[in-house]
């Protein structure tokens, strides 16, 4: 079948195909629910790289990895060349219209996971990542507890944080930044700012970079999703489970009663109506991170695992 995506149309093979088998959702439904949301989607993954997570046969199939945009793309669809350490490149997907969305769920894509930079320049982040992510044995209730600190840190920095589910267990809280810094420095600042999150919950939150040396109860503060080509799921961006979760951006009064897995491709549409894109003034403010260095210069911080 053929979708017409504003100006512009994305054939549509397999639309019958079950992608998701806790409610029995299909291709065709994974398509309507990224039309549902195509601002707020597009606003997430706007002019970033963007590696895709394809499930050919469902997500309950293997999982694809996908950098490299594939021979055959439609000639509307834009790429960013990015290059890697082993001095090999890839030119990925750069999304400027709902329709480059629907182009990769046709190829199967369930997940957008974007870089925190730009094609203007790959190399300097916009994006600082506040990633909350619970040991096995840390309830969400100290989720919750660790995200009220976060905000009050970030109030005291005079910085606005924009948080979204994780759509796993766990929140992230994003921070438009000054694309002054590179991936290190993003990276240091960011471990800067989780270590005084440690400092004021040292029962609650750890920073120690081993999973193995982590105490299983605690949230890690995990600051090396700022180190480059490191990439987490967008707002709005479904998950590759049965339930369809969604990675799913929230108010900051909602952080004490949020249930995240009520977020699914079934939910999240309706409450896109209701709220539109709740981080729809992300862009309006790009905040500075001279402060935070400030602190990493006095504690003497380098990051670990480069």
């Amino acid at each position: 079948m053929e979708i017409e995506v504003g100006d512009r149309t994305v054939r549509l093979s397999s639309p019958d195909r079950v992608y998701f088998p806790a409610r029995g959702e299909t291709k065709l439904d994974l398509v309507r629910y990224y039309l549902a949301v195509g601002d707020g989607i597009v606003r997430a993954l706007r002019e970033r790289p963007c590696m895709l997570h394809r499930f050919p046969s469902g997500v309950s199939g293997d999982k694809v990895h996908q950098k490299r945009v594939p021979n055959g793309a439609p000639d509307w669809l834009q790429t960013v060349r990015v290059d890697f350490p082993s001095g090999r490149h890839a030119y990925e997907l750069c999304v400027t219209h709902p329709a480059d969305v629907i182009w990769a769920v046709q190829m199967s894509t369930v997940e957008f996971h974007p870089w925190n930079s730009r094609r203007a320049d790959t190399e300097r982040p916009d994006e600082w990542r506040i990633d909350l992510d619970p040991m096995p044995d840390c309830p969400f209730s100290t989720v919750r507890k660790v995200a009220h600190t976060v905000r009050e840190i970030l109030d005291e920095l005079g910085i606005t944080g924009w948080p979204k589910t994780s759509g796993g267990h766990g929140l992230h809280v994003y921070v438009r930044i000054e694309p002054r810094w590179g991936f290190q420095e993003v990276r240091r600042a960011a471990l800067a700012f989780a270590r005084e999150v440690e400092r004021r919950l040292p029962d609650e939150v750890t920073t120690t970079w081993w999973r193995k040396d982590r105490d299983p109860s605690k949230l890690f503060v995990d600051y090396n999703q700022n180190a480059r080509d490191h990439t987490i799921a967008s707002a709005y961006s479904v998950r590759g489970v049965p339930e369809a979760v969604v990675s799913t951006p929230i108010r900051w009064d909602e952080i004490d009663d949020v249930e995240p897995r009520e977020f699914t491709i079934a939910t999240v549409p309706a409450r896109f109506a209701e709220l539109g894109d709740l981080h729809a003034g992300i862009d309006d403010t790009a905040y500075s991170l001279d402060t935070l260095l400030e602190w990493a210069d006095r504690d003497g911080l380098e990051t670990e695992g480069e």
